[in-house]
């Protein structure tokens, strides 16, 4: 992976699943990172990573509950190049953001409208069970964590992912 690379874990922990995020890069903090490579808990956060971004990263892998269609606690590792991101129109009134929105289509709008760009993006999510008030993940979902966090530590240390759809 690219020198400088951003890992970010985002969910809120207070709807089940949706808190697999958050999980991940907390396992991830008992690891040592590869020297240019941050980690960081951004929750539900979704303006912060876009400003953050701003700063320059050459890739960037993002950690999220992904509702697929699979089996909860299935792990996927998504690629999202350049042309999956789409340019605000100019003429229009930018993104419409909430504070607390996370959708990552609406973080790379809201990064695209500030002049921003990441180099590669990287999706590491996992298929939820539950995604309702409540905390703590579902059994699937914490059974994955620990694979997630091989995943993301076999990417940003230039080791292809094994096993994972």
């Amino acid at each position: 992976m690219t020198a400088r690379t951003l890992i970010a874990g985002v969910g809120n922990i207070f709807l089940g699943d949706d808190a697999f995020g958050v999980e991940v890069v907390r396992r991830l903090a008992d690891r040592p990172l590869p020297d240019g490579v941050r980690a960081e808990d951004f929750g539900i956060r979704g303006v912060h990573l876009a400003y953050e971004l701003l700063d320059g990263y050459d890739a960037l892998v993002m950690i999220d509950a992904t509702p697929r269609g699979g089996m909860p606690g299935t792990l996927y590792m998504i690629e999202v190049g350049p042309e999956d991101v789409s340019a605000p129109d100019p003429n229009g009134p930018g993104p419409l953001m909430d504070a607390h929105d996370l959708t990552p289509d609406t973080v790379f709008a809201l990064l695209t409208s500030l002049g921003g760009r990441v180099g590669t993006i990287h999706v590491v999510g996992c298929e939820p069970e539950c995604v309702e008030e409540r905390m703590g993940l579902s059994e699937p979902v914490s059974n994955a964590v620990e694979d997630a966090a091989r995943m993301v530590w076999e990417l940003v240390t230039s080791k292809e992912p094994k096993g994972h759809s």
